[in-house]
């Protein structure tokens, strides 16, 4: 039986390549918005780079990084731009659990060229799947595809007709209908189109139990299962979004400074945004708390209790909200220069999508009020709701 190791961590270096990849990613934004998708220079230079490594298991190859790792290049890379951001963290997060929970055909086939795999899909909302000899017949279509526009491989949920089993399939693009439809508000070049599979069949070995948490290979993170895992993604975009805001607002107040009537003069500014890099710091240390003490949980062998899942949840949700509040007044302050097309309106919009996402929604904080206020007693979660 397999034994899984300890947290494995990488140092620096992926988060260092991060950084040196800002002023391209910068310089590409605008050109990446305007086409729906990541710009081949900013694709080609992550490959390079190695960052869609970053979350695949050790034995394959992959950096492996530690959750904290992790939060600190999905915050640089969101800091440069938070669609690159949120692909690269959706894809990562795609193509290190497959490489954790997948059968070794399926390894053996899909992870054996020279570049990583990039995977993209919906792990929400299932579609339906039906055992054959073998493997499943897969038919559905999904929604929120973020990265399905650079990647080789589809990443879908579908329920086993039949069963209660819900499972993550994996299928080449080949077999993946582009459906298009993102003209959205913000996150624009993320490219998250819908997109459909019509009666496909995928070998057993290319699917896993959606609520998987002990891996086949790599290390004590892919403990946590596939949703998990997914609040590191969301939790690391929204710290780097969030910096950006307010480093984005001290540029623009600083240029105008000494100025009459700019807002650089105003006690009432001064206050308000003492009070919001208050707000986002604390949002962030708890971030950064938690998944501390999530990593000696893991480190020490053991799973997540009841009330360290809801702690990731909530800090997840607490910093996505807390953002929102910091856009808000990032939009407010930044005056016409913010209304008009460029970095602050694009930033303002990107994280207008961001809140969006089923992680951050309102469901999930009161279920986390109701763990908190001790009034789930005997019950753990399953995905975003607490049950007996």
């Amino acid at each position: 039986m397999y034994v899984t190791p300890r947290l494995h961590t990488a140092g620096t270096a992926m988060l260092d390549r991060a950084r040196g990849l800002r002023p391209l990613i910068e310089r590409e934004a605008a050109a990446a918005e305007a086409q729906g998708r990541l710009t081949t220079p900013v694709v080609e230079a992550l490959h390079e780079a190695g960052l869609f490594s970053i979350w695949v298991p050790a034995p394959l190859g992959g950096a492996e990084l530690s959750p904290r790792e992790l939060l600190d290049v999905f915050e640089e890379l969101s800091y440069a731009d938070p669609s690159t951001g949120w692909v690269t963290m959706a894809t990562t997060l795609e193509n290190g659990t497959a490489g954790a929970y997948l059968g070794d055909d399926a390894i053996e086939r899909i992870f054996k060229g020279p570049r990583m795999p990039l995977f993209a899909g919906q792990g929400t909302r299932p579609g339906t799947a039906v055992r054959e000899n073998g493997g499943f017949r897969l038919s559905g279509q999904w929604s929120f595809a973020s990265a399905m526009l650079h990647a080789q491989y589809a990443h879908s949920l579908a329920a086993i007709e039949g069963t209660d089993e819900v499972r993550i399939f994996i299928t080449p693009m080949e077999d993946v209908e582009m459906i298009g439809n993102w003209d959205v508000l913000g996150l624009r070049a993320t490219g998250s189109i819908d997109y459909a599979i019509n009666g496909v069949f995928v070998p057993e070995s290319q699917t896993h139990v959606f609520t998987e948490d002990e891996p086949l290979r790599g290390g004590a993170i892919f403990r946590l299962g596939v949703l998990d895992q997914a609040l590191i993604c969301h939790s690391g975009w929204a710290l780097g979004v969030g910096r950006r805001l307010l480093d984005e607002l001290i540029r623009y107040v600083g240029a105008r400074a000494g100025r009459p009537g700019q807002i650089a003069g105003s006690d009432a500014f001064h206050a308000d945004f003492a009070r919001a890099e208050a707000k986002f710091r604390a949002a962030k240390a708890l971030v950064h708390q938690t998944w501390a003490d999530t990593e000696h949980t893991l480190d020490s062998g053991r799973h997540l209790d009841v009330r360290e899942e809801t702690m990731v949840r909530l800090a997840l949700n607490h910093i996505t909200w807390t953002v929102a509040e910091v856009a808000q007044f990032v939009y407010a302050s930044g005056g016409t220069s913010a209304l008009r097309d460029g970095l602050f309106q694009r930033l303002f919009r990107d994280v207008q999508a961001g809140t969006a996402h089923i992680t951050s929604g309102p469901l999930l904080l009161k279920e986390c009020g109701r763990e908190l206020a001790g009034l789930a007693q005997g019950q753990s979660w399953v995905v975003l709701t607490l049950e007996s």
